[in-house]
């Protein structure tokens, strides 16, 4: 049995995103060495008045449902396990081209990297047989969980066709 506890911080709505296929990659300013982790939901964007403004149009109905995780004092479901595939290092003004593979605005990603590089990482995305509530330590990117989180019985969120479609055409 495979077990995990490592957890990447990430907003609610974008983990929704990646969980049900919407989004492929996160769009980052560093790479990563850690290839394998729990997605932790976050809601510290939700307390912004115009948070939905970060999101693409078309995704705002979708964001604004998904906002929020189910929660339990302290404790928040945990649904998805992500292996990062592939790590792409691009001029932040090379981005543009990837649109298609998140939920995010043009203007929102710009402000994130600013001039910097952007590195981009696709995500092989999975849902856990079981959700589970778990609290997690503290950390900026990344934490570990209250308790191990079994990987058995974890299914693709995208078929392994569409995923690599996906990854050819990065």
């Amino acid at each position: 049995m495979e077990t995990i506890t490592k957890c990447l911080n990430e907003w609610n709505a974008t983990l929704e995103a990646l969980g049900q296929g919407k989004q492929t990659i996160l769009i980052r300013r560093y790479s990563t060495s850690v290839e394998k982790f729990l997605l932790y939901p976050t809601i510290s964007y939700a307390t912004k008045d115009d948070f939905l403004d970060s999101f693409k149009k078309e995704d705002q109905s979708f964001v604004h449902k998904n906002v929020l995780p189910k929660e339990d004092e302290s404790k928040k479901e945990v649904k998805y396990f992500a292996i990062v595939e592939k790590v792409i290092e691009k001029p932040s003004s090379r981005i543009g081209t990837l649109n298609k593979f998140h939920i995010w605005t043009n203007e929102h990603v710009k402000s994130y990297l600013g001039s910097g590089k952007a590195y981009i990482w696709v995500l092989r995305v999975y849902e856990l047989k079981h959700h589970v509530m778990v609290d997690r330590s503290k950390g900026l990117v990344y934490a570990n969980v209250s308790e191990d989180i079994d990987l058995d019985g974890i299914k693709p969120v995208l078929s392994d066709s569409k995923f690599y479609q996906i990854l050819k055409s990065l």
